[in-house]
């Protein structure tokens, strides 16, 4: 006669627990899939984060995030953001190594990996509602249409608003706006040069002064310089980030330029 087996016969307490465990494991990823796109480029441990603002929303409800991993005491403040543009996305593995690690030293620092969250999502150049974000603030705005469409007024964009009232509210000295794919550091007009200038030495690319043909209107960078006393710079990657770029040069050329460390 076969002898049916009890469950202390089928699975062990060892087993147990690594089933347990497979299933925890299994719901967490769901979770973090399920989530809005923004969260998903959010490291998971940030032990640097002294604090975490939710800045804004998007127009799909996604939550801009801000961490600061400075020394929040310094006299120095600066703020360093990429993808305002959605497929522009290796300079997030340069905000993620900010965020990542030691506390840093010398400058109270925000970083804002995803300013544009919808645009992330979706691996366009634009926002949710098709606005070029970085052709919506209000100095020297204009229309433009196609991929670069300003919207139908400046500052029409939550996005836009957030970073706008984020950046009156810190105020910082120094302004670090990564994008791709025109490689080099932008020079920013009637403004010292020096922090230029160690950005671009940290950072190991040239500095230069990007042509846009006509269509550089409505800026963030533009409407930051026209009004605030910092200074806001641009920073064009290559298409493709290197390991080294994204780990090394990249978080460390921003922290040297800052006269910050960890």
């Amino acid at each position: 006669m076969t002898r049916l087996l009890k469950a202390p016969d089928i699975v062990t307490r060892s087993t147990l627990r690594l089933l347990i465990a497979f299933a925890a494991a299994f719901l967490m990823s769901l979770s973090l899939w399920l989530m809005p796109a923004a969260s998903s480029v959010v490291p998971a441990r940030v032990g640097a984060v002294s604090e975490v603002k939710e800045i804004g929303r998007t127009n799909s409800d996604r939550p801009i995030l801000a961490f600061r991993v400075g020394d929040p005491t310094a006299p120095v403040k600066a703020v360093v953001m990429s993808a305002i543009h959605g497929d522009e996305r290796g300079p997030i593995r340069i905000a993620n190594n900010l965020i990542h690690g030691a506390p840093i030293r010398g400058v109270d620092l925000w970083v804002i990996p995803v300013v544009n969250p919808d645009g992330l999502k979706s691996r366009t150049r634009r926002n949710g509602r098709g606005v070029d974000l970085n052709r919506n603030f209000p100095t020297d705005w204009g229309r433009s249409y196609g991929q670069t469409y300003s919207g139908p007024r400046p500052a029409s964009e939550p996005e836009t608003r957030a970073l706008m009232a984020f950046l009156d509210e810190v105020n910082p000295q120094y302004l670090v706006s990564f994008h791709q794919p025109l490689r080099g550091v932008g020079v920013a007009d009637n403004k010292p040069p020096g922090f230029q200038r160690a950005l671009a030495r940290g950072l190991k690319l040239r500095l230069r002064s990007f042509n846009c043909t006509g269509v550089c209107h409505g800026t963030m960078t533009t409407w930051f310089n026209r009004n605030h006393a910092g200074v806001a710079i641009t920073v064009e990657y290559g298409r493709r980030l290197s390991r080294r770029q994204a780990t090394r040069t990249g978080p460390n050329g921003v922290l040297r330029a800052l006269s910050a460390w960890r």
